[in-house]
């Protein structure tokens, strides 16, 4: 049984995170900047426990401190906030990802471009139905796979120039596209067609078969990894892939 205070809080809270979120929220209400004895007062703490959590929340980035002396909240609260919206849309996108596992029987990966980088953010798979080794690290592989060539496709011409830039084209396997005019070449037609199948690039062995998302200004793919010789399933498997992509950009649209 969870010992009880008398205010009726669990014994084991951790005052001194108290008193910092308490800090946060006090600071939040006052947009044009408090001060630390306005703070202070606000949340009742001594003003030598308000300074010091004031410097420690302004070192990690919570709070900033204004040319004036005033705190406002920082850069950081809203980077949680945006990873908590992302976290939201994943969740809503998880139930179609999971059909999607279910009905091809082959594993499903999400992935999305984010600062600068193509990364998976979410597989559904089983133990009946096992992911694939990911042998190589998927920010340096986009150009082997399925998912981040779909990807790639959606990039505007800046971005597609930045990424490629920034990552070299390994060969991977003898199948892998190393070339950057053939890589280009494949772009072409995946956006044309909004739908990537790789053949043995990345994993020997081994497809993958991937449709684009763009949901607002999120761009990403859904795919499926699967042995080659099921490769002659695609006819069947292609119209279940472009119906969770369908549902999965409806989903993040809601948030976005």
């Amino acid at each position: 049984m969870t010992a009880v205070r008398m205010d009726g809080a669990p014994a084991a809270l951790i005052t001194s995170v108290q008193r910092g979120l308490r800090l946060l929220e006090a600071a939040s209400s006052v947009p044009e900047g408090a001060h630390a004895k306005q703070l202070a007062r606000k949340v009742g703490l001594p003003i030598g426990t308000t300074y010091h959590l004031l410097r420690t929340l302004t070192f990690e980035g919570y709070l900033h401190r204004l040319a004036g002396g005033g705190y406002v909240l920082g850069d950081q609260v809203g980077r949680l906030l945006e990873q908590g919206e992302f976290q939201g849309l994943l969740r809503r996108a998880r139930p179609a990802l999971s059909f999607l596992r279910d009905a091809a029987h082959a594993p499903a990966y999400l992935a999305f471009y984010e600062d600068g980088e193509i990364v998976i953010k979410d597989i559904q798979d089983s133990p009946h139905i096992p992911r694939i080794d990911l042998w190589v690290g998927f920010r340096d592989a986009a150009h082997a796979t399925a998912l981040g060539r779909c990807v790639l496709a959606l990039l505007d011409p800046r971005d597609l120039r930045d990424y490629l830039a920034r990552h070299r084209l390994d060969d991977l396997t003898d199948r892998t596209i190393t070339n950057r005019q053939m890589l280009l070449q494949a772009l072409d037609r995946a956006r044309l067609a909004g739908l990537v199948v790789e053949d043995g690039e990345y994993l020997p062995g081994y497809a993958c078969v991937a449709v684009a998302i763009r949901a607002g200004s999120l761009l990403g793919a859904v795919g499926l990894s699967l042995p080659r010789r099921r490769l002659s399933e695609l006819e069947r498997i292609v119209p279940v892939l472009r119906s969770a992509a369908d549902r999965i950009a409806r989903a993040c649209s809601t948030g976005v």
